[in-house]
């Protein structure tokens, strides 16, 4: 009986870290896999987001917006990044892979988590 417990609790530990690693990938596959090598930064655009929109809310709906539907007007990139890197084409995930790699996203950058 402990035995089967024990691997029962094995495999379902086993599942959510692959489930973990699934998530991260949508995040280093979407996002991180163009950025890693521009020169337009993941950390630079996350504070230029939390600057003009301030809440977790607020920054989480823009961007969402704007991966969806990029534009001149919702954009945060400066004249200068926009002349020389032009503008983000359409994004191809879902919704729901869409909300996971943001959420991704801020985990990764939100500095009140590092202020406690």
């Amino acid at each position: 009986m402990v035995r089967k417990i024990i691997i029962i609790f094995l495999f379902s530990t086993l599942f959510l870290r692959a489930q973990e690693v699934q998530d991260r990938n949508i995040y280093e596959n979407n996002c991180l896999s163009c950025h890693q090598f521009s020169s337009l930064k993941l950390d630079k655009i996350f504070f230029s987001y939390l600057i003009k929109y301030s809440s977790e809310l607020s920054v989480k709906a823009a961007l969402i917006d704007f991966l969806k539907n990029p534009n001149l007007q919702t954009s945060v990139m400066s004249e200068d990044e926009l002349r020389r890197l032009g503008l983000k084409t359409k994004t191809n995930l879902d919704d729901e892979k869409l909300k996971e790699a943001i959420d991704i996203y801020w985990e990764l950058y939100d500095v009140s988590n590092r202020l406690w």
